[in-house]
């Protein structure tokens, strides 16, 4: 059989260690999926909705380090992958992106589902181009397969339907197209600056984020030798968070007093590959140092002292010789003697009492505690982002995913089934709220199908409840945020998953040790306190006026019991009196 377009993209990915395709088929993708149907080693993951595909694909490449590939038919069908690789372009995972068209013939005549790809997907993509000859796409095939790898991002190819079809000559050399390791850092000029502001700044606190993969042994050592607390932003959670004795919690909308005051508090912020976009919560007076390998990166959200360019596992062993030893370390003790009683008022809430709804926070605990030492944990954007931020243990081998860049719903579900299908026999747990569950909801039937063991924990409070805060916030009476949800556990049964539903905290260890031991996809449906606020570590002064007014009118509304077991309205007055105690 003669070889053509839809044989190379397979055998180019397939040397890029592609071992499976995500999408949904149709006419325009045809040529292609009968060349899958044809490849023995390469698997087709038919998922329920294009969106779920760009998830998983996205999920897979961040989970492996590899190239992931997903594929779409013409119009609305590549359409749907725009959030999933909006967010795969913005967590910078290598993603190649197959967008079938309608005829050449046909395009510029408002032809059936014709739609311009090549200009919709160029804002969340490195390389978008439309491919016109077989000749041309055999090095444009290349070139995206490289810049994806390269610079981690997305990479989409525009194909008409009749070119999979069309010959091209086999090369002679398959390709094996896979990233290089390069070393970079900046220059020995800069990093002694760096280790001069170091040395004389008094209260050194380190900012750490998903850059700081592969280097948590350096960066403790740093911040060790610099006697500097270390903060971290969501994504560099589960690099940096265990093993660490200057560990102080996280910062950020979703992150806790501690991290807030050890910013705060010093008069030089060392901030290692982080683009952490809240400046609020980013300190006012204090001179910054930012390292990262993207220089573009660097001061995009606080002024900075000295921009450095560099990788954090290729730089920091660099600095830390440079710094003087017998620092003084009153800034180090009391950014962790905050932390822990911070630590200690967050556990307080993760406890089970049977006379009020199950809080989400023991959940988180309860998970966390009976989950593998490995495990896999994908919280849905939402209140279970707030929960697994909290009380979710890292320790180097468990992995932390999630939408913490897009920010979009119903990512849990969809982005844990690229690990799980990439990674059988891990523990792959999607902490789903409800709403985000309920959105895709039809990829639990993806599970079945393909035989995907994903764990689905559902924080079932008949709400959005991240949404209801904000309009807390804003000092706003809940509106259109109600969910009149399904028994979920029933809905997973009915579809052949294993289902559990619990009310009571005194049934909760029982239900979460069987639904993690199950040997087989399954869902443990959860109803939880609605009512459960999560207070960022500093709130404004419209913040505080918003929630202010928002207890009047909720009461004057008629609706004054939502005012009722708020656990954690007072978090912050108990962090201060224990702090004077």
């Amino acid at each position: 059989m003669s070889y053509t377009v839809a044989d190379l993209i397979l055998e180019t990915v397939r040397g890029s260690g592609v071992q499976r395709i995500w999408g949904i088929p149709g006419d325009s993708l045809n040529g292609f999926t009968d060349a899958l149907r044809r490849a023995k080693d390469m698997a087709w993951m038919h998922v329920r909705h294009e969106e779920a595909a760009a998830f998983a694909a996205g999920a897979e490449a961040a989970v492996t380090g590899e190239l992931a590939v997903v594929a779409g038919s013409c119009g609305p069908g590549n359409m749907h992958f725009i959030n999933g690789l909006y967010d795969a372009q913005r967590s910078r995972v290598p993603v190649l992106a197959i967008a079938s068209h309608i005829p050449v013939e046909q395009i510029g005549t408002t032809y059936f589902q014709e739609t311009h790809p090549e200009r919709l997907f160029d804002e969340c993509s490195v390389y978008c181009e439309l491919a016109h000859t077989p000749t041309q796409f055999a090095r444009i095939l290349n070139i995206a397969v490289r810049t994806a790898v390269e610079e981690r991002g997305v990479a989409v190819l525009v194909i008409p339907g009749e070119l999979f079809d069309a010959k091209v000559d086999r090369p002679a050399r398959p390709p094996r197209i896979r990233a290089t390791s390069p070393v970079t850092r900046p220059s020995d000029e800069e990093v002694h600056l760096a280790a001069a502001m170091l040395n004389e700044s008094k209260k050194v606190t380190i900012f750490a984020g998903a850059g700081c993969v592969g280097a948590h042994d350096a960066v403790v050592e740093l911040a060790q030798k610099l006697q500097a607390p270390v903060v971290h932003a969501y994504r560099g959670k589960e690099y940096l968070e265990y093993d660490n004795p200057c560990d102080v919690g996280m910062t950020g909308l979703v992150g806790f007093e501690s991290g807030y005051h050890a910013m705060a508090a010093c008069d030089t912020l060392l901030m290692l590959g982080t683009d952490f976009p809240y400046n609020q919560f980013l300190p006012t007076k204090a001179k910054v140092i930012q390292l990262d390998i993207r220089g573009s990166q660097i001061g995009r959200r606080i002024h900075v002292d000295l921009p450095l360019v560099g990788a954090v596992a290729d730089t920091v062993p660099l600095l830390t010789p440079l710094i003087r030893d017998g620092r003084d370390g009153e800034h180090l003790d009391d950014a962790r003697e905050h932390y822990r009683i911070t630590r200690a008022v967050l556990d307080e809430l993760a406890q089970p009492d049977d006379s009020i709804p199950i809080r989400p926070e023991y959940l988180a605990r309860l998970i966390d505690q009976t989950a593998d030492d490995d495990a896999v944990f994908v919280p849905d954007v939402g209140s279970p982002i707030i929960w697994a931020a909290r009380f979710l243990t890292m320790n180097g081998k468990r992995r932390l995913l999630g939408s913490f860049n897009h920010g979009s719903m119903a990512n849990a579900l969809t982005m844990s089934t690229g690990v799980a299908a990439a990674q059988p026999g891990r523990q792959v747990i999607s902490l789903s709220g409800d709403g985000g569950i309920a959105m895709l909801l039809g990829e639990l039937l993806t599970l079945v199908q393909n035989g995907i063991a994903v764990k689905t924990v559902v924080f079932n409070n008949s709400s959005l409840n991240f949404v209801e805060l904000e309009m807390k916030a804003d000092g706003l009476v809940s509106f259109g945020t109600d969910l009149e949800n399904p028994n979920f556990a029933a809905v997973a049964e009915s579809v052949g998953i294993r289902g559990w539903s619990v009310q009571k905290s005194s049934d909760l260890p029982a239900a979460v040790a069987e639904f993690l031991a199950h040997d087989g996809p399954a869902l443990l449906d959860v109803t939880v306190a609605r009512q459960e606020l999560s207070i960022p570590p500093t709130i404004s002064i419209a913040q505080a006026t918003g929630f202010t007014l928002w207890g009047i009118r909720t009461v004057l509304s008629g609706r004054g019991d939502e005012l009722v077991d708020l656990a954690e309205v007072n978090l912050f007055s108990r962090l201060r009196r224990r702090r004077k105690d």
